[in-house]
């Protein structure tokens, strides 16, 4: 595979491609173009098909109640929180669910977290540590698995962090963006941290005009009344490389471990020539599956609903694109989004509340593990984490 690839070479291209007319994609040097406005076929999926799928009934006891958002899922534990921000931590056996321990270190203190402790939360079960993001202080907040404090990792200033993944073992991932983009430009959304000292690397994505990928509501005076955005994650892990996504660019990267890149997937037409703007964002990637949304940048002021979304997928072995609807097997009628966010092994998790487990049950609408999970619950108890991951 070719590591380096110009631009004027990736746009050739993409125009090559729209020449053939029953050519829907094509997969050149490793990666793929698509077309963001075309109207695919339709194609329906059943998860278990392809991927594998485990429920984690989380323990409820009146030490361990909480609403289940889903922090971060390590290979022996998974930490959630609760919707109001608290500082509360839950911290639940990966393969069980027993409920372990509570974390709870939110204050004023040098040791201790102070408020939007889940943009950028992170396990890093190899060292024995977890990373709580402050971005008021613009620092990562290092603990051991247990809460005892280990150290501050001090960043760069006005960076806002949303999301971090285990890069390797001396490095974290994350991606930087504002979600009201009030002040943030878009001109390099992603970084290398250090886990030790805090010193960052830029990893860029060139582009030629910042297009906002939310959509802000102001009063006469200029303060913010409302807003609507779009909620994809930008970072991907597969295959032992992370796909990176610039929504203002054409070109979804490849970020490898020597921290070089290379596309990944080309969006045609180009996302500066579209007004509304479509965005791409890949979600679950399989070796056979690249599943993908767009989301476009659209408000229906008379419904408050915005940014509708099309989920399509492109089959590797058929070389075909498709509208997707994807089913879980275990769960009449009910379907899955696949532009969920995962973890850093290629896992994906959803959340499935209590009170809808119990309701499905009642219907008949449930079977195999999960409906065994779901004979057990009551309303009132915590979620069901589901986790899915690349069949083996």
């Amino acid at each position: 595979m070719k590591q380096i690839i110009t631009f004027s070479t990736i746009i050739l291209l993409v125009v090559v491609a729209g020449c053939g007319r029953n050519r829907q994609v094509d997969e050149i040097d490793g990666y793929i173009t698509v077309d963001v406005t075309r109207n695919y076929p339709q194609k329906e999926l059943f998860l278990q098909d392809f991927m594998d799928v485990e429920y984690i009934a989380l323990e409820t006891t009146d030490d361990f109640i909480t609403q289940g958002v889903v922090m971060d899922v390590g290979k022996e534990i998974i930490a959630v929180r609760n919707r109001i921000e608290d500082g509360d931590i839950f911290i639940f056996d990966r393969t069980t669910g027993k409920g372990l321990r509570k974390i709870n270190r939110k204050g004023q203190g040098p040791e201790e977290y102070i408020l939007y402790m889940s943009q950028g939360f992170l396990l890093d079960e190899d060292n024995d540590e977890m990373f709580v993001n402050t971005p008021p202080l613009f620092s990562f907040i290092v603990y051991d698995l247990y809460g005892k404090f280990k150290r501050t990792i001090q960043y760069k200033e006005n960076v806002f962090i949303m999301n971090a993944f285990n890069f390797d073992r001396n490095h974290i991932l994350c991606e930087e963006i504002d979600p009201l983009e009030l002040s943030y430009d878009g001109g390099n959304p992603f970084y290398l941290i250090s886990k030790q000292d805090g010193s960052m690397k830029d990893v860029k994505i060139p582009i030629n005009q910042y297009i906002p990928t939310s959509w802000v509501m102001k009063n006469e005076d200029g303060r913010v009344v409302g807003a609507a955005m779009t909620r994809n994650c930008r970072m991907t892990p597969f295959q032992n490389t992370w796909i990176l996504t610039q929504p203002s660019s054409d070109t979804v990267f490849r970020y490898l471990p020597d921290q070089t890149m290379t596309p990944f997937i080309v969006r045609t037409p180009s996302i500066q020539s579209m007004n509304p703007a479509v965005f791409l964002f890949p979600g679950v990637l399989t070796d056979r599956y690249y599943f993908m949304q767009t989301a476009k940048k659209e408000l229906d002021f008379s419904k408050q609903e915005g940014f509708p979304t099309t989920d399509l997928v492109y089959d590797r072995h058929e070389k075909m694109m498709y509208n997707i609807t994807v089913y879980n097997g275990d769960y009449s009628k009910k379907t899955v989004d696949m532009a969920m966010r995962a973890v850093n092994d290629e896992t994906f998790y959803v959340l499935l509340e209590a009170y809808e487990l119990v309701e499905a049950y009642n219907k008949g609408l449930l079977q195999g593990r999960l409906k065994e999970i779901a004979a057990e619950l009551d309303e009132e108890d915590n979620p069901v984490i589901m986790l899915i991951k690349h069949k083996k």
